[in-house]
Order: C-alpha cells, then structure tokens, then sequence
C-alpha cells in the first residue's frame, strides 16, 4: 500500500481543533464543482460554480511519492489538505470538483479524512491545463 503524505507536516499537539496554526493553512482556494447550462442558442454549455472558498495547504509529491502514486493514479500530482468539512469527504462527491488557486487548476481525485479524526481533509488532486 502507497502511503501519500505531504512533504512538510501539518502537526497539532493536544486539542488539533485548538492546536492547528492556521498559518498552516495559508492557500486561499476556491473549490467548484461542474454545472451544465445552455447557451443562447439552447446548446449544453459545461460551467463551474463556487461551492467554497477555503483555506489549504498545497503540496506536490516529492520524486518519490510521485513514482509510488504512479503505479497507483498517475494523475496525482498534489495533495491540498483543507480543514475538516463533511460536504467534502464523499469522494463520488469531490472527485467532481476542481480548486482553482490563483491561475492553477487542480482536478480533485479524492478526498481523505486524515485519521478518521474529523480535523483535516487531504484532497488527492492533479494539476493540469484543462478545465476539469
């Protein structure tokens, strides 16, 4: 079993509600999912809409955990971790969102309740040029 995990630790001591630097979570992102609509012409048009917008942790995969997650999903290119939400640990749910940071595009995969402990969320996602 592959074991992702980012490069740089989000640890908390104690309390991890209360214990949680939120300077940790310093990425502003907005998570959208896809939405279909029409065009003037009654054509299917593909749309996103903001479910949120969030603080997170981005991280690529180090050469290694690349390599592993390739065996794995090779699209995975980058783990966002996020503070807990239920809306967000349904990967049927979230594997149809994207987060847009600044002018990047993440593809989201899937989504892991770190520890089952209802404090973090780590979203499994890949960068690309396409818009989802």
């Amino acid at each position: 079993m592959v074991c992702l995990t980012p490069t740089r630790s989000l640890s908390y001591e104690g309390d991890p509600m209360s214990s949680l630097r939120a300077g940790q979570l310093n990425r502003r992102i907005s998570l959208q999912r896809q939405s279909n609509a029409q065009d003037s012409y009654g054509g299917p048009v593909r749309t996103w809409l903001n479910v949120a917008t969030i603080w997170a942790d981005i991280q690529p995969l180090t050469g290694r955990e690349l390599e592993s997650a390739q065996r794995m999903a090779s699209e995975i290119s980058h783990l966002i971790t996020v503070r807990y939400q239920s809306s967000l640990t349904d990967t049927r749910v979230v594997s149809g969102y994207r987060a847009l940071y600044k002018a990047r595009i993440f593809n989201i995969h899937a989504a892991l309740n770190e520890d089952e402990s209802n404090v973090l969320v780590t979203l499994l996602a890949s960068e690309g040029l396409d818009d989802g």
